[in-house]
């Protein structure tokens, strides 16, 4: 009897063991597949949100972060309404002093474009721009000074033109500049002027237009008929 007893022992510890060791691999393998399953679900996820983005107008993000402010604007009239205050009051107190510099900065832009309206306008901010771009010379100027003496300040006979010589490079910034509005004018759409001597072949503008780009297109083609109908040859 106690040899079977002695026989049976180690097996029996053997087989709890085997039991413990199967049940730990089981739990393993269960977690990496909620692992698995977890990771799929999240990679699925930001496909989906990848591809709405991609949907999404490119100006989006400006449009959310608008509507947030405006969202948060309102709230805080609201609280404001309801607590009696004043909403402007309360929004310039909660203005740092950096940021209405800032603000006042912008505002405030040197020689803002507003658009052509007249010539003497657009006369005055050439002349604000180039007189931006130009920096004076000290040291010239006190040889200019020094050099031409009580001419050198322009009275009312002084005429300007033998008294002192432009440098070089006055010279070339000003064939630049000009260079430089040549090509910004060659850009620039003209309407083109009306010939009064022009033969009227069209009934109204649009015709007109229609006529001219046939004119364009086909005119060297059709030159010669028009002149045979012109003269009554054309057969």
């Amino acid at each position: 009897m106690s040899s079977v007893t002695m026989e049976k022992g180690p097996s029996s510890s053997s087989g709890v063991g085997g039991a413990k060791t199967k049940f730990a691999r089981l739990n393993r393998l269960k977690e990496l597949e909620l692992r698995m399953n977890e990771a799929r679900k999240m990679n699925h996820q930001e496909v989906v949100a990848e591809d709405e983005r991609k949907k999404r107008p490119a100006n989006w993000e400006q449009k959310r972060k608008r509507m947030d402010w405006e969202e948060e604007a309102e709230r805080k009239k609201q609280e404001c309404k309801e607590k009696g205050d004043d909403y402007d009051r309360v929004k310039l107190l909660e203005i740092g002093a950096d940021e209405a510099e800032t603000w006042d900065r912008k505002k405030k832009k040197k020689n803002p474009d507003i658009g052509f309206s007249d010539f003497v306008q657009a006369t005055h901010r050439q002349y604000q721009r180039l007189t931006k771009q130009m920096k004076p010379d000290m040291n010239e100027y006190g040889r200019q000074k020094n050099k031409l003496g009580e001419d050198f300040y322009a009275t009312s006979s002084t005429l300007g033109l033998h008294e002192r010589k432009d440098s070089e490079e006055a010279v070339d910034r000003m064939v630049e500049d000009l260079e430089k509005q040549i090509e910004k004018r060659a850009k620039y759409s003209r309407r083109r002027a009306f010939d009064e001597d022009a033969d009227i072949d069209y009934i109204n503008e649009r015709n007109m237009k229609f006529n001219q780009k046939l004119e364009r297109f086909y005119g060297s083609y059709t030159t010669e008929i028009k002149q045979n109908l012109e003269r009554g040859t054309a057969v």
